[in-house]
């Protein structure tokens, strides 16, 4: 397979010019958050953002760290239960390492969440508390802890339901049950610092088929993801053509989520002569759920599931639920399989409407016309040849990672990935400071079309002509970059704190 060298990188031109105003959606625009009707009633199963590359920690070079985020839209005064995973649920990371459009290793998570049932006396009797915890927190699962969070993740191979599981396990004592870190209440909660607490829940883990330990964090982080919501919404109120940074707010700034991290060594991922990998996420429920009027003391027990596991959320690259597959199908594509992509969705992808959308909006803004458009089947459904294309790619959209691509030091890391000679950023993988906003979405308008040139060099069936958009340099104003992020695993910051209270706008006044 080949690679482009950086001084020499055919999607540099195209793509750092190129134009993205696929933005419009019906649903809440915010990578994939609230992104379908179902799904947007289900916060707890609400897959929001995947992140996949070479660790770039100093040492780490030979793994890769997968990010899964959900509970979108977290507001850090969350209490009296904050933001707990649904212990109901099972939340899968998919591994296709062959390029068949199918998942050859699955990473499944499940969640208990067990009270203490803690209480106080209070005239003579045993009161329960009304709060998650009972006093300052410090170290994993103090008796100040009012409920327990736990987890298991599973190892399956060769199918995600029917084949043999295996778990994974703690390299300290070998127990397979993790515990998870209770939310950033606040400064007074921990007395140590949410930092320093969280961290106690990195845990060194083996495995199993794996020579050489991985590591795991679940817990709550600062929302990753930027772009400003707000403007987008209103009819792209800005300046699509204005300052690529600093030019308006990102309303995601104040807000966190909850991650499932994972750095698992490269040797366990791929396959033998295939470096590339692909990878997404699931969320399911149970096909059956009934909702119990005397419910067992407990946490998450007021309804009861039962059944087979259904699908309901899906993740793999950014915003394509968003911006490409239409409302009415949405929740379907969040219950689809990569491998039944072309049979289920392929006139979204070829025949899309939402360029046609933002020429309504933007009229200089020329919609392609090459009809089917060949370019986004390329994109999502297969990856760029020579970047992170699998030799014998089956279409299916997820995203994909080349790891014979070395990771870039944090330093040196370029937000705009492969389009600034940045081989190891978006679109082959994606880092956290990738900006994904500005240019992963831009071949929506035929950047493609205008990087293939006219000898088609990528293989995408198109040619400049076919793209009268194709170069235009639309942005949403918002951009951060590797240091607004951790150095080091699992890289997504500290939460903020649920004592925040910021004072309100200059001129302004609450209610």
């Amino acid at each position: 397979m080949k690679t482009f060298p950086l001084g020499s990188n055919p999607l540099r031109s195209a793509l750092l010019g190129a134009g993205l105003l696929a933005f419009i959606a019906s649903q809440a625009l915010a990578s994939s958050h609230r992104e379908a009707p179902f799904i947007s009633g289900q916060s707890q199963v609400d897959a929001t953002d995947l992140y996949m590359f070479r660790s770039y920690e100093a040492g780490r070079q030979d793994y890769v760290t997968i990010l899964a985020n959900y509970i979108p839209f977290q507001d850090p005064q969350g209490g009296p239960n904050f933001y707990m995973f649904n212990p109901q649920a099972l939340y899968e990371i998919h591994i296709d390492n062959n390029g068949d459009a199918v998942e050859d290793i699955t990473f499944q998570f499940r969640f208990q969440n067990t009270s203490k049932q803690g209480a106080l006396p209070v005239g003579g009797k045993q009161v329960k508390i009304p709060l998650i915890n009972s006093g300052q927190i410090s170290g994993v699962n103090p008796a100040t802890l009012n409920v327990r969070e736990t987890f298991t993740i599973d190892v399956v191979r060769n199918g995600s339901r029917s084949a043999a599981h295996s778990p994974v396990t703690n390299t300290a004592g070998g127990s397979a049950t993790f515990d998870k870190p209770v939310d950033n209440i606040g400064e007074k909660v921990f007395p140590g610092g949410y930092a320093a607490y969280a961290n106690q829940h990195i845990y060194n883990v083996a495995i199993p088929g794996c020579a050489v330990p991985g590591k795991v964090f679940v817990g709550q982080r600062k929302e990753p993801f930027y772009i400003a919501v707000g403007k987008i919404f209103d009819l792209f109120n800005l300046n699509p053509l204005g300052p690529e940074s600093g030019g308006n707010n990102n309303d995601l700034e104040h807000k966190n989520v909850s991650t499932l991290a994972m750095e698992v060594p490269i040797a366990c991922l791929k396959a033998a002569g295939e470096p590339v990998i692909g990878a997404f996420t699931t969320a399911s429920l149970r096909q059956g759920r009934v909702l119990d009027g005397s419910p067992p003391t407990g946490i998450g027990k007021v309804a009861r599931s039962a059944g087979a596991w259904t699908q309901v959320s899906r993740l793999g690259m950014p915003l394509v639920n968003e911006v490409i597959i239409g409302l009415d199908d949405k929740d379907k594509f969040n219950s689809s399989r990569p491998k039944n992509d072309p049979a289920n969705f392929a006139d979204y992808v070829t025949n899309p409407a939402l360029p046609a959308l933002v020429e309504s909006l933007f009229p200089a803004a020329k919609a392609p016309t090459n009809f089917p458009r060949s370019d986004l089947l390329t994109v999502f459904l297969k990856g760029i040849d020579g970047v992170n294309q699998p030799r014998n790619v089956v279409p299916g959209e997820m995203l994909r990672l080349n790891t014979d691509i070395p990771a870039t030091a944090m330093a040196a890391q370029n937000p705009l990935g492969v389009a600034a000679m940045d081989n190891a950023g978006y679109p082959n993988g994606r880092r956290p400071g990738d900006d994904v906003v500005d240019l992963s979405l831009r071949v929506a308008m035929g950047a493609l079309c205008v990087l293939t040139g006219t000898t088609d060099a990528l293989k995408v069936g198109c040619k400049p002509s076919d793209a009268p958009a194709g170069g235009l340099a639309f942005t949403d104003g918002v951009r951060k970059n590797a240091s607004n992020y951790g150095a080091s695993f699992p890289y997504l910051t500290t939460p903020i704190t649920g004592n925040f209270n910021p004072p309100a706008a200059a001129g302004s006044t609450y209610p």
